[in-house]
This record gives C-alpha cells, sequence and structure tokens, in this order.
C-alpha cells in the first residue's frame, strides 16, 4: 500500500479513555489540569507532542472542541502541515483562518461543499481536498503520499476515526503517553471506538502490537511505543 508512515500518538488514561466524558464540554486538556495527582505531569504529554511529526492529521470536530473556532490574538505561524478531516462542518470562518495563519499548509479533507475553507481557497498555503459521498481513506493516504510527497504523519483524531484507520490498515505505530488516571465510562471515547466485532469472521480486524519502547515518566506517567502488526494471522 503507497502511504505515508503514520504514527497514532494520543493522551490516555490507564483504562484506556481519550476524554473525561461523553459530551463536548468534557475534554482532557481541559479538565486534566483541574484534578490533583494527573495534573502535575501532565506537561510530559505536551512536550512529547512537539517532537511529533511535522504533519498533523486531526479531525475539525477534536479541534472545534478545544477552542480554535474563536478569536486568537497574536497566532505564531508553525513549521507544522494540518490536516483536517471535517465533514459536518465543526470549523467555522474563525477557525479556518486561524489554521491557515498557523500552518505552514493546511489540509481540508471534506464531503461538504458548502465547507468555509472554500471561501478561503485562494489562500496560497490551504489545500482543499473533497470527495462527493465518502472520504475514501486509502485514497487519501495514496494522495498524500504520490501528490504531496508526504512521508510521514502523525495521527490526533478521534475514537471513531481511529478505528477507521485501524481497519483499513492505515495506522503504522503507535505513541501513547497513559496518564495515572481512571475514568470510566462505557459512552466515553476510548482510543478505538468505532463498530464493535460481532463474529469469529471479524477477529482479522484485531491488530497485533510489537513493544517498541517503554519510559517511565514523572509523577506516574508513562510513554509507550509499539509498531502495528497490520496482517493478521489467525491459526
Amino acid at each position: 500500500m503507497i502511504k505515508p508512515i503514520s504514527t497514532l500518538f494520543m493522551l490516555m488514561s490507564v483504562d484506556g479513555k481519550i476524554s473525561t466524558g461523553n459530551t463536548d464540554n468534557l475534554d482532557v486538556d481541559k479538565d486534566f489540569p483541574k484534578i490533583k495527582g494527573i495534573k502535575e505531569g501532565l506537561q510530559q504529554y505536551y512536550d512529547i507532542e512537539q517532537t511529533t511529526d511535522l504533519y498533523s492529521l486531526n479531525s475539525g470536530r477534536v479541534q472545534a472542541k478545544v477552542g480554535v473556532n474563536k478569536p486568537q490574538k497574536n497566532i505564531v505561524k508553525l513549521p507544522v502541515s494540518f490536516l483536517i478531516i471535517d465533514n459536518q462542518p465543526h470549523l467555522n470562518e474563525i477557525g479556518v483562518d486561524n489554521f491557515i495563519k498557523k500552518s505552514k499548509k493546511l489540509f481540508i479533507i471534506t464531503t461538504n461543499k458548502a465547507h468555509p475553507a472554500f471561501d478561503r481557497k485562494d489562500e496560497e498555503n490551504l489545500e482543499i481536498i473533497y470527495y462527493e459521498n465518502e472520504i475514501d481513506f486509502v485514497d487519501l493516504f495514496r494522495k498524500l503520499k504520490e501528490d504531496f510527497k508526504i512521508d510521514n504523519l502523525t495521527i490526533q483524531t478521534g475514537a471513531t476515526l481511529n478505528s477507521i484507520f485501524l481497519r483499513h490498515k492505515l495506522i503504522d505505530k503507535l505513541s501513547i503517553v497513559v496518564a495515572p488516571a481512571l475514568v470510566g465510562g462505557k459512552e466515553t471515547p476510548s482510543l478505538i471506538d468505532g463498530k464493535s466485532l460481532s463474529s469469529v469472521n471479524e477477529l482479522k480486524d484485531i491488530k497485533a502490537l510489537k513493544l517498541v519502547d517503554v519510559k517511565k515518566l514523572n509523577d506516574s506517567y508513562l510513554h509507550l511505543k509499539y509498531n502495528v502488526i497490520n496482517e493478521t494471522i489467525i491459526d
């Protein structure tokens, strides 16, 4: 498969949760800094984030949740190119403008003809990748490699998109920072959500992992690195 080498980079609790609850009002970025025993080591996650690939794949929903649609002053241009999957859309005009200002290059991937990014299509550092009905993620990753020469990218999307990437063998590596927390809640997003498996025939969709590195960070945090074994063998 022709594609960039992709790394899923996430912050999660010990029980695998990537949010603090099942509404957009709850979020680890906003809530973990409030909780004693968790907040002390949280900065390590953001420090590691600064060392990730210079192409960052995100979702519009996650970015709206963390406040990208609010007016921002003194935006600093980053050496990072952002790729935003956004159909609804979750980004508004302000959010698009904020990303244009801070991105080396901004990619908007959407099925929405009315996405506000189309009003900014003449911006030099904006690229819109449009799919008419639904996003073909295998084709998308091929385009990113062949057409845009992206060799490596970091995935920081939500649980449902993570599951789609996993099922389509689009995740090559995991880089997970584990916070010393138990969140709970069956409706709280986990690292991989999406449709559950329902038959033995679907066991091929489970991906084994090979541990590459484990580091004990300060304040009871862990940093785990795995390679994903995308070709599942069933005995």
